[in-house]
């Protein structure tokens, strides 16, 4: 059996079915207490009962009151939620209002987001509820009844029937089976279909590819190989993109917060004699400080990408701080087939024993796959034979023309096919002929045949016999253990014609004997042909004399070999236009594969790709973890993966500094699913799959992939906007403030005013999800840098402590009785209306924006600003500003704070443009 993952222990007398080998299918069915006329329905409904419906155990949903308490972990929320307490207690119950208020906001979207991703996967799994093909008695002593029925109410000890197109609804034990190949992709990652006898497994998750079969479930929902192949219990996931640097600010941003509280309770207690009445300002300075949307922000961009996303059709996220993490990803590794390559083979070129082209080994390789197909009882064909056939009948060719006789399709065990045809029209004896017509009736399309004529030559239309030809294609090594003859290159392998315009015919016994120089040398042809990336059947013919008796494998033998056909995989449409996309955006892809090195290479060439030199497992198995490291950063193809390398590869290139994507949808990719920052897989995965996948993909297109990371660049992209323009805002207002509070004879604003000013900011900046993020943005990975965004954060906050402190100088010229309670009011009124009034221009002027001749803000972001700008200017003059301890100001107060506001906006463009000169430009915080 081919490559699976360890079964669980045993699990009753189904599962000791499973596992055990050389038991015969009736012991099999005595032991699961069946038979091949299936079980009664009241039975099966009895072992429902017992065992459970047949579905996949997928983890359950957390209930929404969980998701709400989980959101309450974050580090921002739950420092939020300890001030808000703090508040409560010292009763500044406005404070803990507006405090509540957001903590409940932000819990809310991130539980709502989550939820609806989860509703969204739940939606996929009923896209892939399938049927099964069952027989049952309707009671004991009646006749049974071959039905459709649902996967979910199979049943160990069904009996199952399969044809093409089905999937292997449990683990099932054949009881027969007629030409039976099966794709194990989901299982073992290898393309090739496999093919299935009596006797063999056929595990869940397999699908048919052709021939027809009858089983009997011995396993099914939990106890199946596909559902024990994921641990149950799995350790932490290491830590992502999204926590180590959003969670990083969060947490550097916590420890200023705390120790802020302090410093200006002490610096108030030593320089101005106050105590305690000083809390409340020193806990709405914390807040000040604090970008305490920021779990809102964070939250709202990526539920609002994922909304986005989602609404196509095209992609799901599951787990939303994945789409950060996608936007993060600069390395993606994927598997070749289905993702690079469609799962289907087609016909690259055919050779003739001396390496030069020759259509004659396509059209006999074509002969045997359709007279296999017929003969054989296949009822459809497999993926080589397929594109055997058309790529024969695109050069007008064909078979229709010979007649089969007998044929022996490939097996367990068996890897040649070969059908016994007969060519009519007749043959002289032997020698050359007179060189009469060509042969009658043996080439459709109004074609003649294309034979060898590099052997003795029969001439059609003259003998009374047809000629019965053998033709044998399969692995090169197995077809040439059966050769004892090669043609000898001699005449016109090409299948050309004769000076007189009559084609060639072929006396198949022809050619020279073959030697073990010859036989060496036509091996090393084969190998080097799938080192260029191809798969190699050979083709041999052998004449036979005509009743011969019945055909057996032990007449496959003295064959002559007349050359190899190549077939590489067919390349997925969009799959070299998404490469190109990738590369561009800073993607690098690196192929995960269990496929030949040259298989894998050559596609990577045709791509535009460039494979470099393949690593092999061995190599991988030889290579310690700093070696790895260093290897899987500079190599692109890793062929004949197992899933224990593919996990390594992708913790190999997280240790090497790499934000690593893994694209997935099989059994032997859980491992790597896990181990990479974003597990993603196609909608048509394995069910296990797409449990552990954080995105799953409505098909396996690199394209939609491309527009997921476009889109977590872009959310990425508005929560660097909101930190760059809140932290470098609320610096400059701490430090003004805590200047002021040492200068002043009264606390410089009020803690209500505070957070009223905080809170009206942090509406306006919810605009900011709707801006035109910079096109910049779109071009290479997207990670908060928590240094690079201190850096801004620091200098475009001193400029902003400045501005506010040039309104000090603006009140001191305005208000002549600063220290009077209504000299106070207006003081408060006068800052509080110049800091959303700076609050607004900052963001207009730091947004994100698309470049400097497009800077002109979305309707929304304007709305915002204008509405921040408004209340800034009106508060103070409505019944709500009295309430706050602010009063009207005098008009020279408002020319004053106009000039002021000019400078300091040009101040703000002249910074910004520098800074768009200067090499980190590309949004502040991001690399």
């Amino acid at each position: 059996m081919a490559w699976a993952p360890d079964r669980p222990a045993a699990r009753g007398r189904a599962a000791d079915a499973t596992g055990t080998t050389g038991t015969t299918a009736l012991e099999v069915l005595r032991a699961l207490e069946s038979g091949p006329r299936g079980l009664t329905e009241a039975e099966a409904d009895a072992r429902l009962a017992r065992h459970g419906e047949n579905v996949f155990p997928g983890r359950r949903p957390d209930p929404w009151p969980r998701r709400f308490a989980r959101s309450l972990r974050d580090p921002f929320t739950a420092v939020l939620l300890s001030l808000g307490l703090v508040s409560a207690a010292l009763a500044a119950w406005g404070t803990a209002c507006v405090i509540a208020v957001l903590v409940t906001v932000s819990c809310v979207l991130r539980a709502t987001g989550e939820h609806r991703a989860d509703r969204s996967a739940a939606a996929l799994r009923e896209l892939v509820a399938a049927t099964a093909t069952v027989r049952r008695r309707p009671a004991e002593g009646e006749e049974p009844v071959t039905r459709e029925l649902p996967v979910e109410q199979l049943v160990p000890g069904d009996v199952v029937l399969l044809a093409p197109g089905d999937l292997v609804p449990a683990d099932l034990r054949l009881l027969k089976a007629t030409g039976l190949t099966l794709h194990e992709a989901a299982l073992t990652g290898e393309s090739v279909p496999v093919a299935k006898g009596a006797a063999d497994l056929c595990l869940q998750g397999s699908s048919v590819v052709s021939g027809s079969a009858t089983g009997v479930a011995v396993v099914t929902g939990a106890d199946t190989v596909l559902s024990g192949a994921l641990p149950r219990e799995r350790g932490p996931r290491p830590p992502g993109p999204f926590d180590r640097s959003v969670h990083g600010i969060a947490r550097i941003l916590v420890r200023f917060m705390l120790l802020t509280a302090p410093l200006v309770l002490v610096a108030s207690a030593l320089l101005r004699g106050r105590g305690l009445e000083t809390l409340p300002f020193a806990v709405a300075v914390a807040v000040g400080l604090t970008p305490e949307m920021l779990p809102v922000v964070v939250t709202t961009a990526l539920a609002r990408g994922a909304a986005l996303l989602a609404r196509g059709g095209e992609v799901i996220v599951r787990r939303l701080p994945a789409l950060y993490d996608l936007g993060a990803v600069d390395v993606l590794c994927v598997d070749k087939t289905g993702t690079l390559t469609q799962d289907r083979p087609v016909f690259d070129r055919a050779v003739g024993p001396e390496g030069r082209d020759d259509p004659a080994v396509l059209h006999w390789a074509a002969v045997a796959a359709l007279w296999t197909l017929h003969l054989a009882e296949l009822p459809a064909p497999d993926a080589l034979d397929e594109a055997l056939l058309d790529a024969d009948e695109e050069r007008g060719a064909g078979a229709d023309g010979v007649e089969g006789v007998a044929a022996l399709p490939c097996g367990p065990g068996r890897r040649i096919a070969s059908a016994l045809v007969r060519v009519p029209g007749g043959f002289a004896p032997g020698g050359y002929g007179p060189g009469g017509d060509a042969l009658a009736g043996s080439a459709p399309y109004g074609a003649e045949p294309v034979l060898p004529g590099n052997v003795r030559t029969l001439t059609a239309g003259r003998g009374p016999a047809p000629a019965y030809v053998l033709v044998v294609k399969g692995a090169a090594e197995d077809v040439l253990e059966r050769c004892t003859r090669v043609a000898d290159g001699a005449g016109d392998t090409g299948g050309g014609r004769d000076g007189s315009g009559r084609a060639p015919g072929a006396r198949f016994a022809g050619g020279r004997p073959l030697g073990p120089a010859d036989r060496a040398r036509l091996a090393a042809r084969a190998d080097a042909l799938a080192a260029s990336g191809l798969r190699v059947l050979a083709v041999a013919l052998a004449e036979r004399p005509p009743g011969a008796g019945p055909y057996a494998p032990e007449d496959e033998q003295a064959l002559t070999l007349i050359g190899f056909v190549g077939l590489r995989d067919a390349l997925a449409p969009t799959a070299a236009e998404a490469l190109t996309v990738l590369a561009g955006r800073g993607v690098a892809v690196k192929v995960l594969t269990g496929d030949h090195p040259g298989t894998a290479a050559r596609a990577c060439r045709e791509l535009g790709l460039d494979p470099g030199e393949p690593l092999t497992a061995a190599r991988i198995d030889a290579a310690g973890d700093a070696e790895l490291a260093r290897l899987a950063a500079r190599t692109t193809v890793f062929a004949r993966c197992a899933p224990e390398h593919k996990a390594r590869v992708v913790r190999a290139l997280r240790t090497a500094g790499h934000t690593t994507g893994f694209l997935g949808d099989g059994v032997n990719d859980l491992a790597a699913l896990h181990a990479a920052d974003v597990g993603i897989c196609p909608r048509g995965g394995v069910p296990v799959a797409r449990e552990a996948a954080d995105v799953v993909l409505a098909s396996k297109d690199l394209t939609a992939l491309g527009r997921a990371v476009v889109t977590g660049r872009r959310s990425t992209g508005h929560i660097a906007a909101y930190l760059r323009i809140t932290l470098s805002s609320n610096l400059g207002n701490v430090i003004a403030m805590l200047t002021a509070g040492l200068l002043l004879p009264f606390l410089p604003m009020l803690p209500a005013q505070v957070l009223v000013q905080n809170l009206c900011f942090d509406a306006a900046q919810l605009s900011l999800a709707f801006d035109r993020p910079a096109a910049t943005v779109h071009e290479r990975p997207a990670v908060l840098r928590p240094r690079a965004l201190f850096r801004f954060m620091t200098a475009f906050g001193l400029l902003n402590a400045a501005a506010d402190l040039a309104t000090f100088g603006v009140l001191a010229l305005t208000l002549h009785s600063a220290g009077s309670t209504g000299g106070r009011a207006a003081f408060h009124a006068g800052w509080f209306t110049e800091n959303l009034l700076t609050q607004a221009l900052v963001m207009l002027l730091l947004r994100a924006g698309r470049d400097a001749a497009e800077r002109r803000a979305p309707l929304p972001v304007r709305l915002a600003t204008t509405g921040l700008a408004v209340v800034g200017l009106l508060l103070p003059l409505t019944p709500l500003g009295p309430a706050l301890g602010m009063t009207a100001l005098p008009p020279l107060y408002y020319g004053l704070m106009a000039v002021v506001l000019t400078l300091y906006g040009a101040a703000l463009a002249v910074a910004r443009a520098r800074y768009d000169q200067s090499p980190a430009a590309r949004l502040p915080g991001l690399r």
